[in-house]
């Protein structure tokens, strides 16, 4: 005898609506719950499933005898009188496990595939392990590892992040970003400077020690466009919101060249080069003696950075060095 049970209907439409979900996802999820509770009634067939009608919200518990191949040979119903009262608490906590997880599912497929996107989000929680982000309706994790060291934050502050990963978990998509990854640079300049965004201007190589300075090289497939011009913006306002969302980040905005020669000389700015000798991957510089200091940097730093944004073996030498030693030759 069939359970005539509207209200399970209405109720289902309500809980997608605010849910999100589809009224199908709910009912498959309701039927397999009630199928598992029949099958732990007193004499219940080993083979049953249940059948709920869109419509009216009618329940049917559909029996089955199967020969030895598995094919069915016989179908009856057997729904129980109290069916409707009884299923539905069994089925309670089964439902509400079902709309979790297709809420998380959800989710999931909202943030899979944005590897390489930026996020804003603001930090709930602070670890010496990981910081949490609040992205709104889900929370994202960086791990220690990703944020730069020298960087400190504090609670309810607003930050931009890379998304490194989307991941599965039991509890649902977790998200992990970065603050270090030069993909973050990379997405800042996108969304500042409209020649990038539309590809008149490209990012062709960036170097990034984060949390003190990045190299980004750029290059602009119109000649008429300034690719370093477009990136700074009228009085240094595009790369300053870059270099504020960075927290203080210094940031290199770097011609590109195909000659590489003329590259490195550029990839050592803010020193000037007076001449770059290239031989297979490595790379000379020869600078005024004033601005050694300059272009190799604090520890080092901008030479370090000037190499891995041209791919080169970089030594930088002082142009009284180089001058002795063209004297001293026979």
């Amino acid at each position: 005898m069939a359970v005539e049970n509207p209200e399970v209907m209405d109720a289902l439409e309500v809980i997608a609506r605010e849910k999100g979900l589809s009224v199908e996802t709910l009912l498959e999820s309701l039927a397999n719950a009630l199928a598992a509770a029949y099958k732990r009634r007193p004499g219940a067939a080993e083979e049953a499933y249940v059948e709920i009608d869109p419509a009216s919200g009618t329940i049917r518990v559909i029996c089955q005898e199967l020969d030895e191949n598995g094919t069915v040979v016989r179908e009856w119903e057997d729904t129980p009188r109290d069916f409707g009262r009884i299923a539905a608490q069994a089925a309670k906590q089964v439902m509400l496990q079902k709309i979790r997880e297709a809420e998380r599912e959800q989710k999931y497929e909202e943030y899979a595939g944005r590897e390489g996107d930026v996020v804003t989000g603001i930090v709930s929680q602070i670890d010496p392990r990981f910081t949490l982000l609040d992205l709104g309706k889900i929370e994202a994790i960086m791990p220690h590892s990703e944020s730069p060291s020298n960087e400190r934050y504090s609670v309810n502050q607003r930050l931009k992040a890379y998304i490194v990963e989307v991941r599965r978990s039991i509890k649902g998509p977790q998200i992990v970003v970065s603050r270090t990854h030069p993909g973050l640079v990379r997405r800042l300049f996108e969304v500042e400077v409209p020649e990038i965004a539309s590809g008149v201007v490209e990012v062709k190589a960036i170097a990034r020690e984060p949390g003190h300075r990045t190299k980004i090289a750029v290059w602009s497939n119109d000649r008429s466009v300034d690719p370093v011009g477009a990136c700074v913006g009228a009085r240094g306002s595009r790369v300053h919101t870059v270099v504020n969302e960075l927290l203080g980040e210094k940031v290199d905005i770097v011609p590109f060249s195909e000659d590489l020669a003329e590259f490195v000389e550029r990839a050592i700015v803010p020193a000037h080069a007076l001449s770059a000798t290239v031989e297979g991957r490595d790379a000379l510089v020869v600078v005024p003696d004033d601005q050694l200091s300059l272009a190799i940097g604090r520890e080092g730093q901008n030479a370090r950075l000037a190499a891995r944004l041209t791919g080169t073996h970089l030594e930088i030498r002082p142009q009284s060095e180089v001058e002795g030693r063209q004297e001293g030759q026979p």
